[in-house]
């Protein structure tokens, strides 16, 4: 009798399935494709929908959530009301829709005291104001009252009164040939610039720094001594000569470094 054929053989072999694996075998007569039911994406698409739903309503409808206080801090010479009342923080509106931008832009704007501010949310009901004055570096006076000059020379502030251990700048510029030349803006950046290159010791004892023209600065220390600068440039040279002349002449009264590869020094 003949023995069954290689087709035959085929057929009875078992299907080989991984270990452990239960149910029909794959591709067999009894496997189903596998697909989320069309209910349950239905409930998770709801879901998703009803809590975004309810995180809009508490940004923006909540009463939880809405401005009940403005804090300030920084504010030296300015005061907690004074930053509160320009700022114009909207009061009872949702703390996520306060536009921080608009509220930094508009307190340098209206506070030119105002050297930066940083505006944040302080959840869950309030902004913070964070300010940084400008600080005075020279002092100009105008008229009875006093002009305020920062690092940058920003004339930031007018005030009745001189701070103290300020120094004065005093602008004495001859003809107006050199005010067309370097306008008397320009020279205030140039004090400033000067007053900024000082050795620690001699910014500490300046007094006046006297501005007559682009080429001609001095400074006026305590003790009645007086140090000629000249033009703000080689401000690094002239601060070192400076420092070597009143370590090796520390009783001359005045100081020239206009010069500062020829530094000089007298006791007049």
């Amino acid at each position: 009798m003949a023995g069954p054929t290689t087709a035959e053989r085929g057929a009875r072999r078992p299907s080989r399935r991984p270990k452990g694996a239960s149910g029909p075998p794959s591709g067999g007569p009894g496997a189903r494709p596998t697909r989320l039911p069309g209910l349950r994406v239905l409930l998770i698409g709801l879901a998703a929908a009803v809590l975004a739903a309810g995180v809009i309503w508490l940004l923006y409808g909540s009463d939880w959530l809405r401005v009940e206080r403005v804090r300030v801090t920084g504010a030296e010479a300015l005061t907690p009301r004074q930053v509160r009342a320009a700022a114009e923080v909207p009061m009872g509106a949702p703390v996520v829709s306060v536009d921080t931008d608009r509220i930094e832009a508009r307190l340098r704007q209206r506070l030119p005291r105002i050297d930066s501010v940083e505006v944040s949310r302080s959840w869950p009901r309030g902004v913070t104001l964070e300010v940084t004055e400008r600080r005075a570096v020279l002092i100009l006076r105008k008229g009875s009252r006093f002009v305020e000059v920062d690092r940058d020379g920003v004339r930031f502030a007018t005030v009745d009164e001189a701070p103290k251990d300020v120094s004065r700048l005093e602008l004495t510029v001859d003809g107006a040939a050199s005010l067309r030349r370097f306008p008397a803006d320009r020279l205030v950046e140039e004090a400033v610039r000067v007053r900024g290159q000082l050795p620690a010791k001699v910014a500490a004892d300046t007094r006046t720094v006297a501005v007559r023209s682009y080429d001609y600065i001095a400074l006026e220390l305590t003790g009645d001594r007086t140090v000629i600068w000249g033009s703000p440039e080689d401000g690094e040279a002239k601060a070192r000569a400076l420092t070597a002349l009143m370590k090796g002449t520390p009783k001359a009264r005045r100081f020239d470094v206009s010069a500062p590869t020829a530094p000089a020094a007298s006791m007049s």
